[in-house]
């Protein structure tokens, strides 16, 4: 693991359309209520099986409630021979802090995709 990013660096790589992939690790039920745009979700209880689908990524950024299990799965996907080489980061004060501050899209804002339709709100 390569340590924490900030909510506003995670912002700014997906405004600048930077090569990143961030893995939301909670369970699906949570990724469809909010997520940030264009992440992944890979719940922690899946990680371990389904890493091989992280192989080959540059940077890779994991995503939690509050930062704190993001950690774990950043620490377990930089264990993985196939992300090596990877940039990996867990961000710092998880989706309730970047929520709050950039907002979250949902499964109904998809259709709209754009970043008017995010909600600056804690997802939980």
């Amino acid at each position: 693991m390569d340590g924490e990013i900030s909510p506003n660096e995670v912002h700014d790589l997906l405004e600048d359309d930077a090569d990143v992939c961030i893995v939301d690790i909670r369970d699906a039920r949570s990724f469809a209520h909010s997520r940030i745009p264009d992440s992944e979700n890979v719940p922690f209880h899946e990680l371990s099986s389904r890493i091989e689908e992280l192989e080959g990524e540059d940077h890779i950024v994991t995503v939690c409630p509050h930062g704190q299990s993001s950690i774990q799965a950043a620490r377990l996907i930089s264990s993985y021979e196939g992300t090596a080489d990877a940039r990996v980061e867990s961000m710092e004060g998880g989706l309730d802090k970047y929520g709050l501050k950039f907002g979250l899209v949902s499964e109904s804002d998809d259709a709209d995709d754009t970043d008017e339709s995010a909600n600056a709100e804690s997802p939980f």
